[in-house]
C-alpha cells in the first residue's frame, strides 16, 4: 500500500521529513492499543477548535493572525488527507456575530468528522471571517457533541487561540470534566502571538504550547499532529537495589491521572537476557504508574515522550515472607491470621493466613500475629531471601467451674505487671476451653449473684505447648 503526503514549503525540510516518519511509524503492525485486539485498527479523530474572534485580525509578521492560522491549518489538513483510520473536523468560534453583540454562544461545527475531508475544511476556512467574542468554555461543551459515539476511537482536540475566555466561563474546569467523561484525550492548546504570561492561564486546559512567532506556530502545529499519530512505547525495568534486572511478573497499572481510572494493566515480562518488552502506550494521556508489588511502588507523572521508545527504570527489590504454622495438629486456634505493616506505619500492607507465602518489597516490617494473646514480630525482608515467621504451639485453658458472672484473663509479665488478654462472656458461663500461647496468666472472676467486689476470685495458672491446664473457681 502506498500513501501520498502532499508537502508544503517548510523552512526546515529535515524536521518535516521527521514528522512524516513519525506518521509512517503508526502504519506498521501492532499500532492498535495494547489492551484491544491487535487486528483492530482504531480510528483517530482530530477536532480543530479554531479561534475566529475579532482579535485574530491583529497583524502578525506582515499578515493577520487569522490568515496565518488559516494558511497553515489548510496545508496541515491537506497533508493528512490520505492518512488511514483518521477523521478530521473543524469547529470555529467568534465568527458569526460582531464583538459589540457580546454573543457568548457564537460557536459552530463548520465541518463534521469524515475521512479525507481536507477539501471541505479548506473551502470552509476561506469563507470564515473573524468578528466577535472568545467563548472557549461554550465551544468546549459543544465539542462534546461533535465526536461520534465510538468508545474505541481516540478523540483529540487541538485548540488554536490568541485570546482568553471572554464570556466568564471556566474552560479549565470544563476541559477537565470532559476528559473525565472520556469525551476527548488531554487537549493540545496552541497560543498564537501570545506572551508567556498569557499561557499560564491556559496550561490548565491541556498541554499548552506558546507560538510567539509564525515559524514557531508552524513547528508546533506539526509536532502536535505528529504526537497525535505517532507510535509510542514504554519499557519498564524492575531492578534490585544494585540496579540488576531481577524482578518481573508484577502487574503494572498505568493510571490516567486526570480521570483516576486505569488505562492499561500489564503483567511485567522480561526475556532471558533480562530485557523488558515494549508496551504500546497512548502518549496523549498523562499517567501515574502503579507497580503492584506489596506494598505498591507509585511513580507520578510519567515522563513519556510521544513517538519514542521510552525506557523507565524503578527499584523494586523483593523477598519472601513465609508464615509457618507450628508443628501441632489439630491446631486449637484453627487458622491463624497475620497482619503485616511497614515498621513505623500503622496502615496495613497485607493480611494473610498462616501457611501462606507472600512476596514483599525489601524493607523493615512488623507482623502482628492474631494469636491469643496477639504478638508482634519485627522482621527485615531482603532481596531474594525468604524470612519465616512462626509462633509457639498453643495450650488450652479449661475452666471447669460453671458460674454465671464477669471475668477477665491477663498475661503475667516478667516485671510482675499484667496485660489484658481476654474477657469471658458478660453474664455467661465461666466454663470454657480457650487456646492460649504458652506463659503465665491470671484469671479474675466475680459471679453475677455476688453482693460485693470482695467476692472476686483470682487464680494464676500456666499454659504449656500442646497441653491443657484446668482451673477451678472458688476452689470448686
Amino acid at each position: 500500500m502506498t500513501f501520498f503526503f502532499p508537502l508544503f514549503h517548510h523552512p526546515n525540510m529535515r524536521q518535516w521529513l521527521t514528522f512524516l516518519g513519525l506518521l509512517l511509524a503508526v502504519l506498521l503492525p501492532g499500532n492498535s492499543r495494547a489492551q484491544t485486539s491487535p487486528t483492530t485498527a482504531r480510528t483517530t479523530r482530530i477536532l480543530f477548535l479554531l479561534d475566529a474572534s475579532g482579535s485574530m485580525r491583529a497583524p502578525w509578521e506582515g499578515e493577520q493572525r487569522w490568515d496565518v492560522a488559516k494558511r497553515l491549518l489548510s496545508k496541515m489538513v491537506d497533508s493528512l488527507n490520505t492518512y488511514p483510520h483518521l477523521e478530521l473536523a473543524l469547529r470555529a468560534y467568534g465568527h458569526q456575530h460582531d464583538n459589540k453583540e457580546n454573543n457568548c454562544e457564537d460557536s459552530r461545527l463548520e465541518v463534521p468528522f469524515a475521512p479525507k475531508n481536507a477539501g471541505a475544511i479548506k473551502a470552509r476556512l476561506k469563507t470564515i471571517q473573524p468578528r466577535g467574542n472568545t467563548p472557549i468554555t461554550y465551544s468546549l461543551l459543544q465539542s462534546a457533541q461533535d465526536f461520534p459515539a465510538d468508545k474505541s476511537a481516540r478523540n483529540v482536540l487541538i485548540l488554536i487561540t490568541d485570546g482568553l475566555e471572554s464570556c466568564k466561563g471556566d474552560p479549565c474546569a470544563t476541559s477537565l470534566a470532559l476528559q473525565r467523561k472520556r469525551v476527548f484525550l488531554k487537549p493540545f492548546v496552541i497560543g498564537i502571538g501570545a506572551e508567556r504570561e498569557f499561557g499560564k492561564q491556559l496550561e490548565c486546559l491541556g498541554t499548552y504550547y506558546n507560538a510567539a512567532d509564525v515559524s514557531t506556530f508552524r513547528t508546533i502545529l506539526n509536532d502536535v499532529v505528529a504526537q497525535t499519530l505517532a507510535k509510542t512505547t514504554v519499557a519498564v525495568n524492575l531492578t534490585d537495589e544494585r540496579g540488576r534486572p531481577l524482578e518481573s511478573d508484577v502487574n503494572l497499572t498505568f493510571l490516567n491521572n486526570v480521570t483516576d481510572q486505569p488505562e492499561y494493566n500489564y503483567i511485567h515480562y522480561r526475556d532471558a537476557k533480562g530485557q523488558p518488552d515494549a508496551l504500546d502506550i497512548d502518549a496523549l494521556q498523562s499517567y501515574d504508574l502503579v507497580i503492584n508489588t506489596v506494598p505498591p511502588v507509585v511513580a507520578a507523572n510519567l515522563a513519556i515522550k510521544p513517538g519514542r521508545a521510552n525506557v523507565l527504570t524503578y527499584k523494586t527489590p523483593q523477598g519472601m515472607l513465609l508464615l509457618q504454622n507450628p508443628n501441632l495438629s489439630p491446631n486449637p486456634y484453627g487458622r491463624v491470621q497475620a497482619v503485616v505493616r511497614a515498621r513505623g506505619n500503622p496502615e496495613t500492607v497485607v493480611a494473610l493466613p498462616f501457611g501462606a507465602r507472600q512476596k514483599l518489597l525489601a524493607g523493615d516490617y512488623e507482623v502482628e500475629l492474631l494469636t491469643l494473646p496477639r504478638q508482634v514480630r519485627r522482621i527485615s525482608i531482603k532481596q531474594g531471601q525468604e524470612t519465616a515467621v512462626t509462633y509457639e504451639a498453643p495450650g488450652i485453658l479449661n475452666i471447669v467451674s460453671d458460674y454465671k458472672g464477669y471475668g477477665s484473663i491477663y498475661r503475667l509479665n516478667q516485671d510482675d505487671s499484667q496485660t489484658w488478654v481476654y474477657n469471658l462472656p458478660d453474664g455467661g458461663s465461666s466454663k470454657i476451653n480457650l487456646p492460649l500461647q504458652p506463659g503465665a496468666y491470671r484469671l479474675v472472676f466475680r459471679t453475677a449473684t455476688a453482693t460485693g467486689s470482695r467476692f472476686t476470685d483470682v487464680r494464676t495458672f500456666t499454659i504449656r505447648p500442646g497441653q491443657t491446664s484446668s482451673v477451678s473457681l472458688f476452689g470448686r
